[in-house]
């Protein structure tokens, strides 16, 4: 008899302990929130440097980067012509205002602003917005974009 209890405060603590194994993977390291503010700020600066190889290098090779009113752009070597073909930027700054994430898996949120000059326009034009980013933790420990979409503060002009 003394044997049968034994067994069952055996088999109900087992019990216990298997259900209180860890939830998932581990939330976000403060090193990875760093290197995440890092890939914004590497994007600004291959942007106003113009380098856009340096800058499509933040996305992964399948990422899609959802455009305001234009279809989504599919692949690293796409966004990258898809930078090399828009107007001339001469100010963008990038304000990182929320990371999170858990594992491999990342979003940030944020904000922008630039001034560009689109081709035979009189004057540049001012722009603000905000961004939203998923990115994936790498096997080399490196982080880029999968997924990206952003979009414009300012209401559209007036039509002619």
């Amino acid at each position: 008899m003394h044997t049968r209890g034994a067994i069952r405060v055996a088999v109900a603590a087992l019990l216990l302990t298997a259900g209180c194994t860890p939830a998932g993977p581990a939330a976000l390291s403060e090193a990875d929130k760093t290197a995440l503010r890092a890939i914004d700020q590497r994007f600004a600066e291959a942007v106003l440097a113009k380098n856009w190889a340096e800058a499509a290098g933040v996305y992964a090779t399948e990422a899609s980067l959802m455009q305001p009113n234009g279809p989504a752009v599919k692949g690293r070597a796409m966004i990258q012509a898809w930078l090399e073909a828009n107007p001339l930027i001469s100010t963008f700054t990038i304000e990182t205002q929320e990371i999170e994430g858990v594992g491999d898996l990342a979003y940030v949120r944020g904000t922008y602003s630039m001034t560009f000059t689109p081709q035979g326009a009189p004057a540049p034009i001012e722009d603000r917005g905000k961004y939203l980013l998923i990115q994936r933790k790498q096997a080399d420990g490196s982080w880029l974009i999968t997924n990206e979409v952003f979009n414009s503060d300012l209401p559209l002009p007036p039509s002619q």
